[in-house]
């Protein structure tokens, strides 16, 4: 199944769909993308903006979900920004830390904290 994200003006993820591979498959046998486009604007409209995604990431380094941005630069989705303080590694397109996160054992966690700009290491509430 292929995978395709509508986005907004902003390039704002908005809706995912799936549609069968079918669609978007040429005469050749070769996926491709501007067919998917296609037949998305058939179904949703001319005026309307598509990406094609994957659901195991293998293309845009993500899947998409409500809420993430399609950049056009890195041709990949990026998640809101966590933090103010956080850069976007343009590699990976994961936001980061100014600092990286410290090595933890099992029983802790690690809680990111804005205000001091500092990672704090705290006992893991969730461990039964």
């Amino acid at each position: 199944m292929a995978h395709f994200a509508k986005l907004d003006e902003n390039n704002i993820v908005i809706e995912v769909i799936v549609i069968n591979n079918e669609v978007i498959t040429d005469e050749n046998g070769n996926e491709n993308e501007q067919l998917g486009i296609y037949f998305c604007k058939q179904l949703f409209g001319e005026d309307t903006k598509w990406v094609q995604a994957s659901y195991n990431g293998n293309i845009r380094k993500r899947y998409p979900a409500y809420g993430d941005t399609y950049n056009e630069e890195l041709d990949a989705f990026i998640t809101p920004k966590p933090y103010p303080s956080w850069i976007l590694n343009s590699e990976t397109c994961d936001w980061e830390a100014p600092i990286p996160k410290p090595d933890i054992n099992s029983d802790e966690v690690a809680l990111w904290n804005e205000e001091t700009l500092e990672w704090i290491i705290t006992n893991n509430i969730l461990r039964h």
